[in-house]
């Protein structure tokens, strides 16, 4: 039997900015529930969360832990989370398993940017809230600010449920307006003494109580009509009133405490315990077909992967979620995605980075195990004949692009297999062996997830690498009609090559009018892989070129659209009419009116007022008031044309269109300029003209490049 049932296990993430004391509460929960006898310190490197040697050498979480503790009868899955948004993908996968989440707030700080983008995914998953004021004992902190900010962010719906007697050095009391008590901490923190509430803070006490009534009554008629009746709740009534709110993600409990000194750890545990919801109090999983996944220990197993790490010397250890059922060592499930049966040989306790073996998880309980052949982040394994699927974490885009080189030569291999390997554990990551580029590009959040790949590759596979920029991926077009043709001749004994082609060609834009001036006989649209079309018109008069040919001039015409005649890149959004030719009886072939048909499209090309077009992206940052202006003078050096300014709660919000070329090293630089303040977000928005300057000098840089290679 385990030895937690269903409706006594609750799924825990910490979640907030970097710094805001997620890692220090976790180790203070575990050593609060008896599990560690010695908080550790991340100023040490000694805490059970932050393990990795990675993070230790940095001072901050990378990556998401999962750890555990046992509190009053209750099993209580902790998952830490990482602050910075380029670990976003750790936080999001947390999130998706997770049925609460406490949000730090730092005392001192406020609410912050990284606290806003990670509550953006909070209200898509609809996840019961707990805010946490953290850091009250610094003598910067400033409690009552913090909570007008939150509510000014999150809404109304933040309710004060504990406020500190006094903030600074001082701190050690906490009034608790849900209990009407107040806790008197010790200076080494730990359990507290519990205390009448003093006579000067009873009124404060009192209109805090009665205005977490109110908003509690506010979400439950039944609880309304006993609010009206009695003019109170009980604590049992008040309890009940905010689980039923906070699983239909309305009324978010704010606390206080002071995670470096163990002060008000204990009394969050107490809540999580007797008013969060466990997995079976949620509403019930939706699948991919929208059936209904009830949390029953008794339901039929099925288990979501929502994590994936790869553990040097053990192998591949995948994180889930139980939904349904009880998953016991030795179960084959089938993966929904893949159809292969996967052995579950082994279940894990995880502790940091500690495995406890277990005999089997119930529905509601998080755990991992071992060496899954086929399975991957997102599958869904289900007992055979189900057909359960579960929705997919939906992971952001990129903000940042590099090209990956080895500096060995003969290890390409080996570092495909590393790349492999990176994207496996960390979905946010993305690779691609661009055709166009003739570069291996890598997709990630910002250069903070740059470094952890690049110290992965470098430590577990050995492989010296360097990131470079990545090429541009223009594009070619012209701006105005031109005629060009081409002889091709060529005799060297026995049958030679002849063809001849007189082609015009324009730019091309939907809706514009067919030609008149010339026979239309025939005309095809080709969408462009690269985007753009080439509308391609047969205007021969009088079989002067034969039909058979046209295929292949075509084909010439394609050819050299791969590759520019401006820069290589892809030319694009141009019609071409073949409207005269030559061709010999015996010499004329395929070949020849192809090399005749792309000489005669370069020679065109070159006279129709060429132009070379650059990927625009619209930039959203995300900042204090304060770095506004320094934020829109750096972009404004990049050739950004600001769009608009929006303001987002005390946030504002800087909306620019930004030449791809000119976003390298971005992440680094507003970083640097905002202090980690601020954050960022690109998307794709078009092709627009280069200036002419940046032209001259792509096309000069593209011809010496030519000359060096032929040279």
């Amino acid at each position: 039997m385990p030895e937690f049932d269903t409706s006594h296990v609750k799924n825990v993430v910490l979640l907030g900015h970097a710094g805001s004391g997620k890692t220090t509460l976790a180790e203070c929960m575990l050593y609060e529930a008896g599990l560690i006898t010695r908080r550790g310190k991340i100023s040490e490197q000694s805490t059970t969360g932050d393990y990795h040697e990675l993070e230790q050498e940095r001072g901050n979480s990378i990556f998401s832990k999962l750890l555990h503790t046992k509190w009053r009868g209750y099993k209580i899955n902790i998952i830490d989370t990482p602050g910075y948004d380029d670990f976003v993908g750790e936080v999001i996968s947390a999130l998706r398993v997770a049925d609460t989440g406490v949000m730090l707030l730092n005392a001192v700080m406020g609410v912050e940017v990284g606290t806003d983008i990670i509550w953006e995914y909070t209200e898509q998953f609809k996840t019961p809230m707990i805010f946490a004021v953290n850091k009250l004992d610094d003598d910067n902190a400033d409690f009552d600010k913090t909570v007008r900010e939150a509510k000014a962010h999150f809404g109304s719906n933040v309710v004060v449920v504990q406020y500190p007697r006094q903030t600074g050095n001082g701190f050690h009391e906490i009034i608790d307006v849900l209990r009407m008590t107040m806790y008197q901490f010790k200076d080494t923190g730990g359990k507290p003494e519990k205390l009448p509430i003093p006579e000067e803070e009873k009124s404060k006490a009192d209109e805090l109580h009665k205005g977490l009534i109110e908003a509690i009554a506010s979400n439950d008629e039944s609880l309304m009509e006993k609010y009206f009746e009695k003019g109170e709740l009980d604590e049992d009534e008040m309890k009940e009133g905010l689980k039923k709110a906070m699983i239909l993600h309305d009324l978010f409990p704010l606390f206080c405490m002071s995670a470096e000194r163990n002060m008000g750890s204990g009394r969050l545990m107490g809540f999580i315990d007797n008013v969060c919801p466990s997995a079976n109090e949620m509403p019930p999983q939706k699948t991919v077909k929208g059936e209904t996944l009830s949390c029953d220990a008794n339901g039929p197993p099925c288990i979501f992967i929502y994590k994936t790490i790869s553990e040097p010397h053990v192998g591949e250890l995948s994180f889930f979620k139980v939904y349904s059922g009880t998953i016991k060592s030795g179960m084959e499930l089938e993966n929904e995605s893949t159809g292969v049966t996967e052995k579950i040989n082994q279940l894990f306790l995880v502790e940091g980075n500690k495995r406890v073996t277990l005999n089997e998880l119930v529905a509601g309980d998080i755990g991992a195990t071992l060496k899954l052949k086929n399975t991957h982040v997102n599958n869904t394994l289900h007992i055979k004949g189900k057909n359960y699927e579960l929705p997919s974490i939906q992971f952001p885009s990129h903000n940042m692009t590099v090209a990956i080189e080895s500096l060995k030569k003969g290890e390409e291999e080996k570092l495909s297999q590393a790349l492999h390997q990176l994207i496996e554990e960390d979905p946010t990551l993305q690779v691609e062996v661009s055709p166009e580029l003739k570069q291996t590009l890598i997709h990630c959040q910002g250069d903070m997830h740059l470094a952890v790949a690049k110290w992965k590759i470098e430590h577990y596979h050995k492989l010296e690498v360097k990131f470079v920029k990545p090429k541009i991926a223009y594009r070619e077009t012209i701006r105005k009609t031109a005629d060009a043709n081409y002889r091709h001749k060529k005799q060297s004994g026995g049958s030679g090559q002849f063809g001849e082609v007189f082609l015009r060609i324009e730019p091309w834009f939907e809706g514009m009018p067919e030609p008149t001036d010339i026979s239309v006989r025939g005309r095809d649209t080709y969408d462009l892989d690269w985007g753009g079309k080439l509308v391609f018109y047969n205007c021969i008069v009088g079989g002067a070129i034969d039909a058979r040919f046209l295929p292949s001039i075509l084909k010439g015409v394609m050819e050299k659209m791969q590759n520019g005649p401006l820069t290589g890149s892809y030319a694009r959004d141009i019609r071409v009419c073949v409207y005269d030719g030559k061709m010999h009886p015996v010499d004329s072939n395929d070949i020849s009116f192809k090399i005749a048909g792309l000489q005669a499209f370069r020679q065109a090309f070159q006279q129709a007022d060429p132009q070379i077009l650059e990927p625009v992206y619209r930039v959203e940052v995300l900042c204090p008031d304060d770095l506004t202006g320094s934020v829109m003078g750096d972009l404004q050096s990049r050739r950004a044309i600001v769009e608009g300014i929006d303001s987002e709660g005390h946030f504002q919000k800087v909306i620019a269109k930004v030449p791809l070329t000119e976003m390298d090293g971005y992440s680094s630089s507003l970083r640097s300029i905002t202090q980690g303040r601020a954050k960022f977000k690109m998307q794709f928005m078009a092709y627009e003209a280069v200036p002419f300057e940046i032209q001259r000098r792509l096309i000069d840089d593209y011809a010496k490049s030519a000359k060096e290679e032929y040279a």
